[in-house]
């Protein structure tokens, strides 16, 4: 196996053009953070982009930023710290989810993955951020797309497309971001003991209101201790994040305490305390056990989740808990267990999709990974790769099988 590692967009572009030329299939990696999410790659290259590293610009009056793909997300979110800015998306690092450091996934990969966490019901995910790329299509193709502002322009907008796409579309070699002030104060209500059902409607209420809640969670009993080191007990958690001026936080939370009041047995989480918390369900940190258990990462209708997790549960044995008001459900369930046809037939019902996370290799390479498309998405996605990458040699088979009779 040969692994090129380029230090510039020039040598990116070099070497994707030699592979398209010689048909010969790559895997685009960063540090490799989210290398087991995906059917598993058998290619014999392998484009690593640790090396292509560096913030190119960053003007916080501006509320912008441009790095190289390779440089490592960690790195940036410091300097955003430093400046009192964020991500407002919170992207999710997946390496204690997968047995890997925390802390080691890249720019390029936030944007290829289309990360987001708790906040995203407020601030959306990273395609909804992305300014401009810089890329090389499976042609050997440069292309650009997009800039440094937010404006209203005419044709396709390539820069989200590239948002989710795994690398099967393009190698990133630069990306751009719009940044946000990060909030000055931020607290946690918790509701004490309610069980799936009552936590769903309590959240939708507190979503509701006035009180502008940035994020709303729910972990079952089970789940409940396994976050923030067991600090806040183990009985089951209804979550609500607050955020913003301190004054205005402080009202909020009262109003929310009225609101919700007579649900169950209220605390408050301030601080540093509170963070901790948000980032261990950004991370998916209760089932990141160093186990081997397969996990599923379900989006649905917050008002269907606990019902497909109550069928669930009634024919596998199955962990769970709630983020995004209940649209993100994390699943943690036995390899043994025939969860993919019970999950996509729930799925069927319910509505919604799921993507496995966590498995072993071929445990991957026997299921679809990712929620197989309807036929007129299907189509679609092929056309698009067809067009990107036709001879299919960037991270072939990652998010489908690759079609017969092409490399």
């Amino acid at each position: 196996m040969t692994s090129f590692a380029p230090c510039t967009a020039a040598e990116v572009l070099s070497t994707v053009q030699w592979a398209a030329a010689e048909g010969t299939p790559l895997e685009i990696l960063g540090h490799g953070s989210k290398r087991g999410i995906g059917r598993p790659l058998q290619t014999e290259h392998t484009l690593d982009l640790s090396r292509l590293t560096g913030v190119t610009l960053y003007e916080p009056a501006e509320l912008v930023l441009s790095a190289r793909a390779g440089t490592p997300l960690a790195e940036i979110e410091k300097l955003l710290a430093e400046n009192g800015q964020q991500f407002a998306f919170e992207p999710m690092d997946y390496g204690p989810l997968l047995g890997n450091e925390p802390g080691k996934g890249t720019i390029g990969g936030v944007l290829a993955s289309n990360l987001s966490g708790p906040r995203r019901l407020k601030a959306g995910a990273a395609r909804d951020h992305i300014l401009g790329v810089a890329a090389v299509s499976g042609r050997g193709e440069a292309f650009k797309s997009g800039g440094r502002v937010v404006k209203n322009v005419t044709g396709y907008d390539l820069s989200k497309l590239m948002a989710n796409s795994w690398g099967t579309l393009a190698v990133l070699t630069d990306v751009t971001f719009k940044v946000l002030p990060a909030a000055e104060t931020e607290v946690t209500l918790a509701i004490r003991g309610l069980l799936d059902d009552a936590a769903v409607a309590a959240m939708a209420l507190a979503l509701g209101s006035s009180a502008e809640v940035s994020s709303a969670a729910h972990l079952p009993e089970r789940v409940a201790a396994k976050v923030a080191g067991g600090k806040h007990g183990s009985d089951a958690a209804t979550l609500l994040r607050v955020e913003g001026f301190g004054p205005s936080v402080v009202y909020r939370i009262e109003a929310l305490k009225r609101l919700l009041g007579k649900a169950g047995p209220l605390e408050e989480i301030a601080g540093e305390a509170s963070k901790t918390i948000w980032l261990d369900i950004r991370d998916c940190r209760p089932f990141a056990d160093g186990g081997a258990r397969p996990v599923w990462r379900v989006s649905m209708a917050p008002s269907e989740a606990h019902h497909m997790v109550m069928a669930l549960r009634m024919q596998a044995a199955v962990d769970a808990f709630y983020d995004w008001q209940g649209g993100l459900v994390w699943l943690s369930m036995r390899e043994d267990d025939p969860e993919a046809d019970l999950l996509r037939g729930l799925i069927r019902k319910y509505g919604g999709g799921a993507t496995l996370v966590r498995a072993s290799a071929p445990h991957r390479a026997a299921l679809p990974v990712f929620e197989p498309q309807p036929p007129h998405l299907a189509a679609l996605s092929a056309r698009l790769k067809a067009e990107f990458d036709p001879k299919q040699i960037l991270n072939p088979g990652r998010m489908a099988k690759a079609i017969p009779g092409k490399v």
